[in-house]
């Protein structure tokens, strides 16, 4: 097998939303969002106060300037911790054993200091990938594999113990006492079998395709309501692809 190295995808290639989408969201102005905000958080009485005070200022049209001040001043470092995160998938390797074609992968910058904290607190997380294989055609090439599968996170405050389940490995749990033990294990792919040899026609070239995201149901419903910076949290990485020759 000729391994080459891995390479970013083309941009075109990166999920984004749609266009009218993000038109949208560029043009969604701090009063809106506040609105949305005192809305969700209506009955919460530390936020009584706070909401006393931008309804003042809106009142006294000081809407630019002055609500950017105090959002920044309240919420400020938490945007800036989370905007911070870039989390990227290093050391893709596809090699083989005497039967089959074989994946491994690391996730880097994947955790956040904040999603720590949830997780010590109980909140799960869910990691998603994404993988596909596919053999090179002189004009469009032929999918062999596509699928996806999860890692899953949770820490059980009782037994102080972290538990990992990897859908790839079925039946099986890894737990352990260090977060960093159990962050290692979730951003980590060692070994996944891709497909059987047999699949493969020698000297064909073939793409590989891999991306992780942290995945949209990891935050139960009503947490939602208790971290309104979770959504920053987030991360998707871009397709990553190694070419390769069988």
């Amino acid at each position: 097998m000729t391994l080459l190295r891995n390479y970013p995808a083309a941009p075109h290639l990166l999920c984004h939303r749609p266009a009218h989408v993000q038109k949208h969201t560029s043009q969604t102005s701090f009063a809106h969002l506040w609105h949305c905000w005192i809305v969700t958080f209506r009955g919460f009485r530390h936020f009584s106060a706070l909401s006393w005070i931008v309804t003042l200022l809106l009142k006294r049209q000081l809407r630019g300037f002055s609500f950017l001040l105090l959002f920044l001043a309240f919420f400020g470092g938490g945007v800036q911790s989370a905007l911070a995160q870039n989390a990227t998938i290093e050391e893709l390797i596809v090699t083989n054993s005497s039967t089959d074609l074989l994946l491994f992968l690391t996730v880097n910058n994947a955790f956040t200091k904040q999603m720590e904290e949830g997780i010590k607190n109980g909140i799960p997380v869910t990691f998603s990938f994404s993988v596909k294989l596919e053999r090179k055609r002189m004009w469009t090439n032929q999918e062999l594999v596509s699928l996806k599968f999860e890692h899953a996170l949770s820490y059980d405050t009782l037994k102080e113990e972290y538990s990992v389940i990897r859908s790839e490995m079925p039946g099986q749990i890894f737990r352990t006492k260090s977060l960093n033990e159990a962050k290692k294990t979730m951003a980590q792919i060692n070994g996944f079998t891709l497909s059987p040899l047999k699949a493969l026609i020698p000297e064909a070239g073939y793409l590989l395709r891999v991306k992780a995201k942290l995945a949209e149901k990891t935050l139960p419903l009503y947490f939602h309501y208790v971290i309104p910076f979770w959504s920053l949290w987030d991360f998707e990485t871009e397709w990553y692809t190694v070419e390769f020759r069988y």
